[in-house]
């Protein structure tokens, strides 16, 4: 058997958004600028993706621009505010927790003269709200959080977040890519300035995304050219990827509450069963407040990698830390922020589950995971340490 479950890091494409998307590689090439019928025709469609994508986070179609993806929506953000507000100072407002395409964005803003305050979080991956209300000055100019954890699944209290940064009259911009398709998501009442998604995260193809830019506000652009994106965004348009995702957003829209309850009840069984059959396990996050899909689970005294090497050998497809930073054997910024100990974030794996997923794939994985850990266990010097 194979099943996938990495489904933070990147979604199958839905049958009904390979048909939809069909058409677009074939017949129906034109470029949405020209004029003529053959770009008038595609442009038709563009406009009705992007209504599609601004119902799922009830914006108007007017506040979408469409991108490459997350994290040029998230650079867009954060670099293209801070750039039209760059004479109210030069602090910036984040959490130590975020994507890489926010915290590595925070990184290269230091390097460039500008000063960032990464809000610390308890064991739970929560923020303190209070910390956040303190760290404001008269140079701060935005704040970005986001909706939800990609490693453990954690939601913040995006709304308070941002009155928070509304009574300070601070910019507030949220990376929702692992929240949108999977909570509900309201622009109007969320206090949010801007926001990212993505579509390769909601079973649309990669290489499309969207930032929401509430309607007023000037954002500095990332890329100069032609007029593309009412001029905020330059460059012809991933039509192929804009169809698709208006088209998964559209099926989200429709399917959100099934699909939590769903993917709820098979985490839950997932998680229930790991911790009845192998004993050392910690649950990583809030479990309170979290996607409905994922479950990050430390298993101690053995490493991360060599779980994934194992499951990967039983046909199965996890994580350990996000995609993003898969390359290194560094443990996971996320789980250090929470005070985990390197070991014990070493031997962290996350579970993600999604579309196609169901109880006889998680029966072979709960069937398969005590067998990898007790092998390793045993080869593992930590755990005769730890056991003296």
């Amino acid at each position: 058997m194979r099943v996938y479950f990495d489904h933070n890091a990147t979604t199958p494409v839905r049958p009904e958004v390979f048909e939809a998307i069909r058409p677009f590689l074939t017949e129906k090439f034109g470029n949405p600028s020209s004029l003529h019928w053959a770009g008038e025709e595609v442009a038709i469609e563009v406009d009705k993706a992007r209504k599609e994508v601004a119902d799922l986070i009830n914006a108007q179609p007017k506040e979408i621009v469409f991108t490459a993806g997350g994290s040029e929506a998230d650079n867009m953000a954060i670099k293209g505010a801070l750039a039209v507000k760059k004479e109210k100072g030069k602090h910036f407002i984040t959490t130590a927790v975020e994507h890489p395409a926010v915290r590595n964005t925070a990184k290269w803003l230091q390097k460039n003269g500008y000063d960032v305050t990464f809000l610390q979080v308890d064991s739970r991956g929560r923020i303190d709200l209070d910390e956040l209300d303190a760290s404001f000055r008269d140079d701060t100019v935005l704040v970005s959080a986001m909706f939800a954890n990609n490693e453990t699944g954690t939601v913040f209290p995006v709304k308070e977040i941002g009155r928070i940064a509304k009574e300070h009259g601070v910019l507030f911009h949220c990376d929702a890519v692992q929240a949108a398709g999977k909570l509900p998501i309201d622009v109007s009442s969320l206090n949010v300035d801007m926001l990212s998604i993505s579509g390769h995260k909601l079973n649309a193809p990669k290489g499309v995304g969207a930032l929401f830019i509430r309607r007023g506000l000037k954002v500095e652009h990332l890329i100069h050219g032609g007029h593309q994106e009412r001029g905020r965004r330059a460059g012809t348009e991933n039509v192929v990827g804009i169809i698709g995702f208006g088209e998964a957003a559209r099926l989200a829209k429709v399917e959100m509450k099934k699909d939590y309850d769903k993917l709820t009840a098979l985490r839950n069984k997932l998680e229930k069963s790991i911790l009845e059959k192998i004993p050392d396990v910690l649950v990583n996050g809030d479990k309170e407040n979290r996607l409905p899909n994922t479950l990050n689970v430390s298993f101690r005294y053995v490493e991360g990698e060599g779980i994934l090497l194992f499951l990967n050998e039983a046909g199965i497809a996890a994580s350990s830390g996000s995609a993003c930073t898969s390359g290194t054997l560094d443990p996971s910024h996320v789980l250090l922020a929470m005070g985990l100990a390197h070991e014990d974030a070493h031997g962290s794996v996350r579970f993600s589950l999604g579309y196609g997923n169901d109880e006889a794939q998680v029966d072979y994985v709960i069937e398969q995971i005590p067998p990898i850990i007790e092998r390793l266990r045993k080869m593992s010097p930590l755990t005769a340490k730890a056991r003296g």
